[in-house]
């Protein structure tokens, strides 16, 4: 805040010291569009103030001239333009004199900026001149007074090179100013641009590339639909065209390429472009969608475990009752009834684990997993299951390296899916398990097999509690399980056909595991005796230790050491800044491991788990090793 009030201070102070020189003052940048100017300047050449504003185009300025007779008739006014237009590309230091068609004599200078552009400034030297003329008129008559036009001349000289100084140091000022500008905006974890009236970038930081991976950074002078490729350009060509009638849209899309999920802003400038704020927001959505399925959970919970109770309590009278009845001498029919009535009591006690299940406390846990073993063992577990006739291929692309996951969790998921596609597919099929990354973003399930597919309604409801299309023999609690599990990892599942039967995909975010070798870890704590305990448990692993207290610390470390393979942070930090803002400020991916006292209902521990693993404080080394895929340690 005490940044922006200095510079808008600073700014006011640059324009208002501009405004009281004598001469014209425009400064025109790359990109021929006007930066800055003084009163003066438009006073002088009497234009409008549209071509006074930040960002008029210099070609609008030259033909407004031209159509006031400023250079003369000899030319038509489009050559006028383009001849003007062509020098001021090629732009070179020059000084120069011109007569006005008003009679008015002016001297214009200029000189080009380091970033592009150029300053220029115009003078009036009208009296200088008739000075000169009346001198070489009368210099015989008038050397009296050609001593004093003289000393007048000599003193709007130095008020002259008076003048030029306070304009180097407005130049300084502004080309300063600039900087910090552009400086800022390469720091933030955004992409922030402006693009003309016709779609093309007049400004853009180098962010893109890091926002939406695969494009260009250098675009400056692109028009956006080649810059962003048609896919993306499709999704914001309608947002956009309402800028530019404008409105201020801001809307979220899912990116091609990897699916990650971009957040834009674009806002009108007033001048016929738009700027632009787009932002990588794929883990804030997966964080955002693991707390609303724990709280649609918690709802559920607090809903459903007084119905539960006495459902029970029912059930337990009802089986009670029966057992008397199952034990007295009754026809053949009744002892039917009471079987039946039995067995139809059990299955609704069943039914209620399975409400327990989904209702109660299931959080993630999180550790180094190894896809290529879990899906092998998947294969193991579910084999016995399988009639004879129907096989089990599991297709695994996934990449080398240990993933953070729940095991238990995703191991359980998969099993339900398998057992639903063999009641799909009957006594001969196959169901195919086939995983793969999706660049650094997912990591895809997908669970096919030949059955007969899904329904219509199946597609529409399937994964609501309680449907199934199994009839007496399902619970329709598979599926939401399932769904439950992905959601609170952060992920989603979807439901489709293929041209051989149903499939099933899980999408989980891809979180690598932090390595299992030592290295150089970065310890971010701001409690000193805290952090001794946990130094010690890292070096115990094998690690190197680096400490900071803040999250600002931290960032300034992490960029300045290559070789840091691990972060252990707190969530609670030194400073205004959290553990989860400098997961948003490491520029390189790095495992992230976090830690708290925070009760779990807390928000930020909350938002902590949707993002990675949290190991809850006080832990043992031996917990700090499991998570990290170290096996048990003292």
């Amino acid at each position: 805040m005490d940044l922006d009030i200095t510079e808008h201070g600073n700014k006011a102070m640059t324009t208002a010291g501009l405004n009281l020189i004598a001469q014209a003052l425009s400064i025109y940048d790359s990109e021929l569009r006007l930066a800055v100017c003084n009163r003066r300047f438009q006073e002088m050449f009497d234009l409008p103030d549209r071509l006074v504003r930040p960002g008029a185009r210099f070609a609008d300025t030259i033909r407004h001239l031209a159509e006031a007779g400023e250079y003369g008739q000899d030319d038509s006014i489009e050559e006028i333009v383009r001849l003007r237009v062509d020098q001021a590309r090629a732009f070179e230091p020059h000084y120069m004199e011109r007569t006005r068609p008003n009679g008015q004599v002016i001297s214009v200078e200029g000189a080009p900026l380091p970033q592009g552009g150029w300053v220029a400034v115009y003078t009036d030297i009208t009296r200088t001149k008739q000075v000169e003329q009346l001198l070489r008129a009368r210099s015989e008559e008038l050397s009296g007074q050609l001593l004093a036009h003289a000393e007048e001349l000599s003193a709007t000289n130095r008020q002259l090179a008076a003048t030029i100084t306070a304009l180097e140091e407005a130049k300084r000022q502004l080309t300063e100013i600039e900087s910090r500008t552009r400086l800022t905006t390469e720091m933030m974890p955004a992409h922030i641009a402006h693009v003309d009236a016709a779609g093309r970038y007049v400004y853009s930081n180098r962010r893109l590339s890091t926002v939406m991976p695969g494009r260009p950074s250098e675009i400056v002078g692109s028009h956006i639909s080649d810059a962003l490729g048609a896919h993306a350009f499709s999704k914001i060509e309608p947002h956009l065209a309402a800028a530019y009638a404008g409105a201020s849209p801001v809307f979220e899309f899912t990116e091609e390429q990897d699916s990650r999920r971009i957040r834009v802003a674009f806002t009108p400038d007033g001048a016929g472009g738009v700027y632009i704020l787009s932002m990588d927001i794929t883990e804030e959505t997966q964080a955002r969608v693991a707390l609303q399925q724990s709280r649609r959970r918690a709802l559920a919970a607090q809903m459903t475990s007084g119905l539960a109770h006495d459902f029970s309590n029912l059930l337990t009278i009802i089986l009670g009752m029966q057992g008397k009845l199952s034990r007295m001498d009754l026809p053949e029919e009744a002892a039917e009834l009471v079987s039946a009535t039995q067995s139809t009591a059990r299955r609704g006690g069943r039914l209620l684990n399975r409400i327990a299940d989904m209702t109660g406390k299931r959080t993630p846990r999180p550790k180094a997993t190894d896809m290529h073993g879990l899906l092998a063992d998947l294969k193991l577990l579910a084999s016995p299951a399988l009639p004879r006739g129907v096989g089990l291929s599991v297709l695994d692309n996934t990449p080398d390296e240990a993933l953070m996951l729940d095991p238990g969790m995703l191991q359980d998921a998969l099993l339900n899916l398998i057992l639903n596609a063999r009641d799909a597919c009957g006594t001969n099929g196959q169901i195919t398990v086939s995983a793969h990354a999706v660049g650094r973003i997912w990591l895809e399930i997908a669970v096919s097999d030949t059955g007969r597919g899904f329904s219509e309604e199946a597609l529409a409801q399937a994964l609501n509690p309680f449907f199934t299309t199994k009839g007496s023999e399902g619970s329709g609690l598979g599926l939401p399980m399932v769904y439950d599990m992905v959601k609170l990892a952060g992920g989603d599942l979807r439901l489709g056909n293929s041209p051989t039967g149903a499939v099933v995909t899980l999408r989980l975010p891809y979180r690598p595991a932090p390595p299992t070798q030592g290295g150089l870890a970065l310890l971010v704590e701001d409690d000193e005796d805290l952090r001794a305990g946990f130094r010690e448990m890292l070096v115990e692993m094998g690690f190197s230790v680096i400490e900071a207290t803040s999250a600002d610390e931290a960032c300034a470390l992490a960029a300045d050491l290559e070789e840091i393979v691990l972060v252990l942070s707190d969530i609670r930090l030194e400073g205004s800044a959290t553990g989860l803002d400098l997961l948003d400020r490491l520029e390189k991916d790095l495992p992230c491991v976090l830690m708290t006292s925070l009760p779990p209902n807390d928000p930020l521990h909350q938002a902590a788990l949707a993002r990675g693993p949290v190991l809850r404080k006080p832990f043992t080394g031996t917990r700090l090793a499991a998570l990290l895929g170290q096996g048990d340690r003292p």
